[in-house]
């Protein structure tokens, strides 16, 4: 398995640093509103590489953190006339309850930065005792110049940096691009107390302590949104190595942002579409799909139009799986004039197709998660499968009943281990109460056609639509679908 090292800016081999286990943390939300389909991007991303290396059997320990106190917290909860403390908790749980409705797995742990403060201030006096980090009326800051490695993640040369870019301008400052670990409280803000007074940690000093105090350093993956190269990630570094003298991350994976009319989307221009809307229309499949139909590490353009190309190609996997599961559960129903039943050379080849897509499938994601060939493995067996149903539709036999089922479930797998879940009622995978409800109204539809009581036949077909099924008619005789995937 190899993965793209920013901090290289090459493709290695992933070896974690205890065999069978991965150490993963990336950067959380701060809970300062909902969070955007931009925003979402970057979760479902890493979701998705913590999944495929669940799947290929690795016990992953995840570690996401949660920022529940910053500038935009505190801005927002004066703007409102309330408590930061209520603004946080809002959208942490805002985060959390639509991260779940898009298929993103929970955290191994979901460590609080207001929860956390000890660790930052014990952190933060380790830096000071090193002269890493100074105190200025209050405030505590990290000398950058003190840590000769600055800029070796993002690239940047320290003396071609320009304080006023992306510094704050400081004249207490020993050098402009020191940056605050701690900042003294002002009236009417959320405070801790500390060694230098009331206050509250800075931004980029949260995640070094919360993942030290998570995992031994240098743990295995950090992960996060390009946009986190510089400042944060490229602090972090600084504030974890100068204090510890080893390696923050050995591997350090960052994914490529998502674009409105090639314009990176963010709140800050306006041009945002938040996750809980998109999911309003389009299910949790769809939008996951949209996502993995592009490199994790490449930007991605959103449209409405890009999100009907992957609802049409979720329908394509809905379709295949629910014919191949009631072909597998009707062999030898009825029979179709002119078609000629599979031999064993199509059997065969149908059979090295799913071979096939499986080693494909793997040697993408194995290649630095290579979500876009994955998927078009799949939807290569989805194709074949299709074929292999329409040239021989009613003429199958029991082998072939094995063969389709083998399909539907390697198919599931796969896309399972990419966490898009094709849900059972739609490819009927199981029969509820109501699936069986609707079968016996068919059912009498169908006698009804033969007593040729074409009113009542119309009755019961109108009762199943308004149950949301449609009728299809097959070799084998008529069926219901849910009419959200008929077609």
């Amino acid at each position: 398995m190899k993965v793209y090292n920013t901090l290289t800016r090459t493709k290695e081999e992933f070896v974690p640093r205890e065999d069978g286990k991965v150490a993963l943390y990336t950067c959380g939300p701060t809970v300062y509103n909902d969070i955007h389909i931009g925003n979402a991007r970057t979760f479902i991303s890493f979701d998705t590489i913590r999944r495929y290396l669940m799947w290929r059997g690795y016990d992953v320990t995840f570690v996401q953190n949660v920022t529940d106190v910053d500038d935009k917290i505190i801005a927002r909860a004066a703007e409102e006339g309330r408590e930061a403390s209520e603004v946080a908790a809002e959208y942490t749980q805002a985060f959390i309850d639509v991260m779940r409705a898009v298929g993103v797995l929970d955290p191994t742990t979901r460590p609080h930065a207001t929860e956390t403060i000890d660790d930052m201030i014990a952190l933060i006096e380790r830096l000071i005792a090193s002269e890493h980090a100074y105190e200025v009326d209050g405030d505590v800051y990290f000398a950058v110049r003190s840590f000769p490695a600055y800029g070796k993640l993002s690239g940047r040369d320290v003396d071609d940096m320009r304080s006023g870019a992306r510094v704050e301008v400081d004249e207490r400052k020993h050098d402009p691009l020191d940056f605050a670990l701690w900042k003294a409280s002002k009236p009417g803000e959320p405070s801790w107390p500390s060694p230098w007074g009331a206050g509250r940690p800075g931004w980029h000093i949260e995640c070094s302590a919360m993942s030290e105090a998570e995992f031994e350093l240098p743990f295995d993956i950090h992960g996060g949104g390009v946009d986190l190269v510089f400042p944060h990630h490229e602090n972090e570094i600084a504030q974890s190595e100068a204090a510890s003298g080893t390696p923050m991350a050995n591997y350090w994976m960052h994914g490529g942002m998502l674009q409105i009319n090639s314009e990176k989307m963010s709140k800050s221009l306006g041009n945002f579409t938040l996750l809980k809307d998109v999911l309003t229309r389009y299910p949790a499949p769809v939008v996951r799909l949209l996502m993995l139909q592009t490199h994790y590490r490449s930007p991605l353009d959103f449209s409405d139009a890009r999100l009907d190309e992957a609802q049409a190609a979720y329908e394509r996997i809905v379709t295949f799986v629910r014919n191949a599961t009631w072909a597998t559960a009707h062999v030898g129903d009825g029979e179709v004039s002119g078609r000629k039943a599979p031999d064993d050379a199509a059997k065969a080849t149908f059979t090295a197709t799913l071979d096939d897509a499986r080693a494909k499938f793997i040697a993408d994601m194995d290649d630095d998660f290579n979500t876009a060939g994955a998927l078009g493995a799949i939807f290569e067996a989805v194709k074949r499968g299709n074929e292999y149903l329409a040239a021989h539709e009613g003429t199958l036999d029991d082998a072939d009943g094995v063969l389709l089922r083998r399909a539907v479930d390697e198919i599931t797998e796969l896309l399972g281990a990419l966490g898009v879940e094709l849900s059972p009622a739609e490819t009927g995978e199981n029969n509820t109460a109501a699936d069986a409800d609707v079968e016996a109204l068919l059912a009498q539809r169908q006698q009804a056609r033969a007593d040729k009581d074409w009113t009542r036949a119309d009755e019961l077909r109108d009762e199943i639509e308004a149950r949301g099924y449609t009728i299809e008619d097959t070799a084998q005789g008529a069926r219901v679908v849910r009419a959200s995937v008929a077609g």
